[in-house]
């Protein structure tokens, strides 16, 4: 399988992650689709299927930790609607457009032609066992770090509602889906700065589409001033028309 397509998505990782494989074989199995493997005379465990079956106890254990010390306040069933939220197929879905998971994807020809690279299950299952992959490559610290990176937006609008609101609005999600639904590129997040005592600093953020700020946002976590640009960026598109 050691196709050039396959070392460049690699590369991609590593810059995406911030980190050097040390088995870039896990990460190649992680981006691999059974359809490939049959099409290629390759045993089923050359897929990303193991590593999806790790990678989703991986997930719900980083995101139950940092739900039970993020939000004390909240009962147990509003952390385990919280929980079933974040690691749903959707929401795992959305996160993996948003670092073009799908694009990187070893899938047999059927699939590709389907466009089945960018169907939801496909995608949901192959972000498992992307967080697998980084769990047995650089352990449970950076996997942790990964996780709650790709899902701080989310995080952050459950913070905002408390302990017994309903299901956020996710102003990066509907960012997101908003910019796709008019052949944009994906926006991207840019920390401007900081001011403030290191005890309660306040973070300024930047989101940028095609080159150009599309809104600002200010908070107390990165995450927060993130949640806030989106917001104000969605405003700007809808005034735009």
């Amino acid at each position: 399988m050691g196709s050039s397509k396959t070392s460049t998505d690699l590369g991609r990782l590593e810059s995406l992650l911030g980190f050097r494989f040390r088995d870039p074989s896990l990460f190649q199995t992680a981006l691999t689709h059974r359809s490939f493997c049959n099409e290629h005379d390759l045993p089923a465990s050359f897929s990303y299927e193991r590593l999806e079956f790790l990678g989703d106890a991986v997930l719900e254990l980083a995101v139950s930790e940092e739900l039970y010390r993020a939000f004390p306040d909240f009962p147990e069933g509003r952390l385990t609607t919280i929980r079933s939220s974040l690691v749903r197929g959707s929401t795992l879905a959305g996160v993996a457009r948003r670092i073009d998971l799908g694009g990187m994807l070893l899938v047999g020809k059927g699939v590709e032609i389907s466009g089945g690279r960018h169907q939801e299950s496909i995608l949901a299952a192959a972000f498992e066992a992307l967080v697998a992959a980084v769990y047995l490559d650089q352990g449970s610290d950076v996997t942790k770090e990964f996780v709650l990176g790709m899902l701080a937006g989310e995080l952050a609008a459950y913070a905002e509602v408390g302990p017994n609101g309903r299901s956020p609005d996710n102003p990066k999600g509907r960012l997101q889906e908003h910019v796709q639904g008019l052949g944009l590129q994906t926006p991207n997040y840019h920390l401007v700065g900081s001011e403030g005592p290191d005890h309660g600093p306040v973070f300024t953020v930047e989101v940028v589409l095609n080159g150009e700020v599309i809104g600002t946002g200010r908070g107390g976590r990165k995450s927060e001033a993130e949640v806030e640009a989106a917001r104000h960026a969605l405003a700007a598109l809808e005034t735009v028309g």
